[in-house]
């Protein structure tokens, strides 16, 4: 199976691989700049090489690329619509630069807006920033959320209504990221055997699970429909060893890349829940 984690690339791109390899993950996921800055560089071309030179040394593929934080594309507030375009341009510049598959985006919040009116400024907030891009082989994936406050996304309604406008208003790819912990606290029931086929039934009937291209596998510090997006590790959390051994043996999902979001506490390194979700992927 395809598991892995979120790597720092301090230091150096290269850093972001190679802790991937030593953390004995075959996929991985990383930010192109700063999560929480607007200003974002280009990386330089011979860092760009050594990087891509170490993904295919260990075979880490695919690679996953998260949006920055504060892009948030459905805004109609001036100020923040028009940084989060010229931002979210940004990352898919630098993802194809990257020779990323994915790039993963929060939908974002449509305060001061009615719903419909939010996700269709998502989709043309995404068109616009994508405008004669070239995006090489980079596929935007939409990133389900808790659904707190004026979130979109906590519902596969909403982001199949993205979804689709998105493939009409731009020539991008557009997927899937399911995060476990953001279901959970969006109120589907993953934790339960009966829980977890009732929503995978939704979710393909909804979505459709070929076009969910990757999972977060995050445990979740808060319960069932809590709204609270606070990962933890691998069986730490509401969901439990139980939960993501049944997530991670059902034969829907086994060919979905898996990517950690868990925090690294002072007696907890990732690299357990790395091989936690190796454990639990091979138990009947």
């Amino acid at each position: 199976m395809l598991i892995g984690l979120h790597t720092s690339r301090a230091g150096s791109l290269e850093n972001a691989a190679l802790e991937a390899q030593a953390m004995g993950a075959n996929t991985f996921q990383i930010f192109s700049a700063s999560p929480r800055m607007w200003k974002a560089s280009a990386p330089h071309r011979d860092e760009i090489e050594r990087f891509c030179l170490a993904r295919e040394r260990f075979r880490l593929v695919p690679l996953a690329i998260h949006c920055n934080y504060l892009v948030n594309l459905a805004s109609i507030d001036p100020v923040v619509r028009e940084r989060s375009i010229a931002s979210f341009r940004g990352e898919l510049s630098r993802a194809a630069a990257l020779r990323a598959e994915f790039l993963i985006v929060h939908p974002g919040n449509y305060k001061d807006q009615a719903l419909e009116e939010g996700l269709k400024s998502f989709a043309d907030g995404l068109a616009e920033a994508a405008r004669d891009l070239d995006p090489g082989g980079v596929a935007v994936l939409l990133e389900n959320t808790v659904g707190c406050g004026h979130q979109l996304g906590s519902r596969f309604e909403e982001l199949r209504a993205m979804g689709d406008m998105a493939r009409v208003a731009t020539h991008l790819p557009v997927g899937y990221c399911l995060d476990t912990c953001h279901l959970l606290a969006a109120g589907f029931d993953i934790a339960t055997e009966a829980g977890l086929k009732t929503t995978l039934r939704q979710a393909d009937k909804i979505l459709g699970l070929k076009n969910v291209k990757v999972i977060h596998a995050n445990d979740s510090k808060g319960g069932l429909g809590s709204r609270l997006d606070r990962h933890t590790n691998i069986g730490k959390g509401q969901i439990g060893e139980a939960g993501f051994a049944r997530i991670l043996t059902d034969p829907r999902l086994r060919d979905k890349p898996f990517i950690l979001e868990t925090p690294e506490g002072e007696n907890h390194d990732r690299r357990a829940d790395v091989a936690a979700l190796q454990r639990l992927a091979i138990l009947a």
